[in-house]
């Protein structure tokens, strides 16, 4: 039976948090892609994505218990991939009328800050907001590596490390499904399963 503790995915977007969402839903987990309300990220043992790229540090230090499992990707896979989904948000993450969820707007902005459409087609500052990003996750769990799981989902050890951070034995399993291929992102809405949390979710009066 999956633990009742919270378990974080602090990759950065692009970097296998869909097929990591969807091998956790196979697991038992209840999974949040995102978190937009306090009810979903309530109910969700599993979240990843925004807000958790941006607060995970906050995170740790209020769920002590907690889990993180940070996604790595390699960066000439990585780059492209980051571009073609920057571009596509810039406008509804940028605009002040509307737009992105604000939270998703909050942690692209300051991650990805400055978001201008020069900085997102730069192979330098992408790479570096990469590299910045994955020395905050390094030196949040520097004294508690325990806590800390770091994987590329492409590497054919990742799920059975991630089975062994998680004390779930290995039955044959095969590893993580590649999703959202081709700078597709729509996979994760197009699932149907009971343990997957709506990122909007509402307590019901």
């Amino acid at each position: 039976m999956p633990t009742q503790e919270k378990i974080f995915i602090t990759g950065l977007p692009r970097t296998g948090t869909t097929s990591i969402c969807s091998a956790m839903l196979q697991l038992g987990y209840k999974v949040a892609h995102t978190s937009y309300t306090n009810a979903a990220f309530e109910q969700a043992q599993v979240i990843a994505d925004a807000p958790i790229f941006c607060d995970f540090e906050m995170l740790a230090n209020t769920y002590t218990n907690a889990k993180f499992i940070h996604l790595t990707r390699d960066l000439e896979l990585w780059l492209p991939s980051i571009k073609q989904l920057l571009n596509r948000m810039h406008r509804n993450v940028t605009r002040t009328d509307g737009g992105f969820n604000p939270t998703l707007k909050r942690c692209y902005q300051n991650v990805f800050n400055p978001l201008t459409q020069e900085n997102i087609n730069s192979d330098e500052f992408l790479t570096n907001i990469y590299v910045n990003h994955q020395q905050r996750v390094e030196h949040c769990f520097n004294d508690n590596h325990q806590r800390l799981l770091t994987i590329n989902i492409a590497k054919e050890e990742s799920y059975n490390r991630l089975l062994d951070f998680l004390n779930i034995p290995s039955k044959g399993s095969i590893g993580f499904e590649r999703v959202n291929v081709g700078g597709k992102i729509t996979y994760w809405n197009s699932i149907k399963h009971p343990n997957k949390v709506d990122a909007n979710l509402k307590v019901k009066s």
